[in-house]
């Protein structure tokens, strides 16, 4: 795989193949829209179209070299480097497409567990999040609740509003906060912590790396 000067003699057709097949083939060609970089279809003879994301025109030449050199220019060796901002942005969509696969409920499934109104619970929703007791997780139009947080009946789990809090307090993505309660953590060994923090031997465990998180995700800020 050639880029950077090699891309001025491939013909358009020819770049844009080598570099749909090398996106397609590390798993990163969904990401592209995200990253707001061109994006790739592939048209009914299998071949690669490139448009432009502002003006939804096909890609030129120029902007096709362009991309090449930017999707390369990470690393020492431009042959095999790896667009690393795209790998993180596949990376977070995949651990989304799990997390979502996983039990939630909205405003209205919430309202029937807990017996209330779709207004009432809304506006619990809203306050018990404003007192850091629940994770609220905002997806497209939609507000989420994960349902790992909460008990049978609808109120927060009070084991883990000790954990919610300092994650909450630090104004930490709640995507990032979903995921790291409910899959196994480093600062635990790979122990997960919604569950480990259910276990009275492991709890204090899992409030100390909660309070050790947040302070790194407030000193990214």
């Amino acid at each position: 795989m050639t880029s950077g000067d090699g891309a001025h003699d491939e013909h358009p057709a020819d770049l844009g193949e080598r570099l749909a097949d090398w996106l397609q083939e590390l798993g990163l060609a969904s990401a592209l829209a995200e990253a707001g970089l061109p994006t790739l279809d592939r048209d009914p003879q299998g071949r690669a179209v490139w448009t432009d994301p502002g003006t939804r025109k096909p890609l030129t030449r120029d902007q096709l070299e362009q991309l090449d050199r930017l999707l390369h220019h990470e690393g020492s060796d431009p042959l095999h480097a790896v667009p690393v901002p795209l790998v993180q942005i596949a990376r977070r969509a995949r651990v989304r497409e799990v997390l979502l696969a996983s039990p939630w409920l909205t405003y209205e499934t919430l309202a029937g567990l807990r017996g209330t109104s779709v207004e009432a619970t809304r506006f619990w929703v809203h306050k018990t999040n404003a007192e850091r007791r629940l994770l609220v997780v905002a997806a497209d139009e939609r507000t989420l609740v994960p349902a790992f947080q909460l008990t049978a009946d609808g109120e927060p789990r009070p084991d883990l509003v000790p954990v919610l809090d300092p994650l909450l307090a630090a104004r930490m993505d709640p995507w990032h906060a979903w995921a790291w309660l409910t899959q196994p953590a480093a600062l635990l060994g790979g122990l997960v912590p919604e569950r480990a923090v259910a276990d009275p031997e492991t709890a204090d465990l899992v409030l100390h790396a909660a309070v050790r998180l947040s302070e790194r995700v407030r000193a990214r800020a």
